[in-house]
């Protein structure tokens, strides 16, 4: 999208909507696109966050992975960025490939770190079925996704950035001080949030889950014709007790007790601590302060964690 196209979008919502003066406006770019000329235009329109998918800073891996861009591509962005006067911006950084060794990960921290970049998401490699990669995989084109290197990479990424100063806010995030993302915050929290364009989510911060259809020209046909674009569920109690546990278990917040037995009652609360016990003796959870959170050993198992506490 131009910056035109972006500018009305902006426009569009700041006419229909009451828009906070402080704003966080964020955009998602991949390092091919970004120049000079597009960022000062970007700011121009009040765009004040971008999250740029760097994903790697080795150019072997890059192409393994299918990417556009190069290395020197991703280091010329991050430069332009903070000249063109983005002090708040995030990158993406992939670990765990089969290709990734410990000494290209270890480069990719220290160059993205040397840049202080303010805002760091680090996703592990995952194997979706029916993609290129799962098909590669299965055919023995390429080696599998390894577990415990993948972990033994989780920590390396989790020491190196709270070393540098970061806070491990969620799993797969860290921030300096004041650079947390309002956006992805705003999802773990659970509060109520819009979702416009084909594909879109939208969530009222209570029990209604609502998404557009996904073709761009039903999308389109659609609103033109003043039809409903979207399907909706109902949550039920134990969906948004799930929910809750899943997402607050992966934050530094962690499950507050209290929350838990407020909103869904004291044998809910009581069921769940019980189900802590074994990852309590495994020292993969803490119980302090009323709160459940994941210890460092727990972080990688978190979605096997919140799996078990499930109701």
């Amino acid at each position: 999208m131009d910056v035109h196209e972006l500018n009305e979008i902006i426009t569009t919502i700041k006419s229909l909507y009451e828009v906070a003066n402080d704003v966080e406006i964020t955009l998602e770019a991949n390092p091919d696109d970004i120049g000079p000329q597009l960022l000062d235009g970007w700011l121009s329109i009040g765009i004040n966050r971008l999250s740029v998918g760097i994903q790697s800073l080795n150019d072997e891996e890059l192409v393994w992975m299918n990417r556009a861009h190069n290395a020197s591509q991703s280091l010329a962005a991050m430069v332009q960025i903070k000249k063109a006067g983005f002090n708040n911006f995030s990158v993406d950084l992939i670990y765990g490939s089969p290709v990734q060794s410990t000494a290209i990960l270890k480069t990719n921290l220290e160059i993205i770190l040397q840049q202080n970049v303010p805002h760091i998401s680090c996703y592990a490699l995952t194997v979706e079925p029916k993609t290129a990669l799962y098909n590669n995989i299965a055919k023995k084109k390429t080696k599998d996704v390894d577990a415990d290197i993948q972990a033994a990479h989780f920590d390396l990424v989790v020491k190196n950035c709270s070393e540098a100063g970061y806070d491990q806010y969620e799993i797969s995030n860290f921030a300096t001080p004041g650079f947390k993302s309002r956006h992805n915050s705003s999802y773990w929290q659970g509060k109520p949030y819009y979702g416009f364009g084909p594909s879109a989510h939208g969530f009222n911060g209570n029990d209604i889950r609502r998404w557009n259809v996904a073709n761009n020209a039903l999308y389109i046909t659609g609103i033109n014709a003043g039809h409903a674009v979207h399907e909706q569920e109902r949550l039920s109690t134990v969906q948004k007790l799930n929910e809750y546990i899943m997402l607050a278990l992966r934050t530094a917040d962690g499950i507050h007790i209290e929350k838990l037995t407020r909103d869904f009652g004291i044998d809910a609360t009581g069921a769940i601590l019980k189900k802590c016990t074994p990852f309590l003796q495994n020292n993969t959870i803490t119980i302090r302060d009323n709160v459940i959170a994941l210890t460092t050993e727990g972080k990688f198992l978190a979605d096997g964690i919140a799996a078990a506490l499930f109701q």
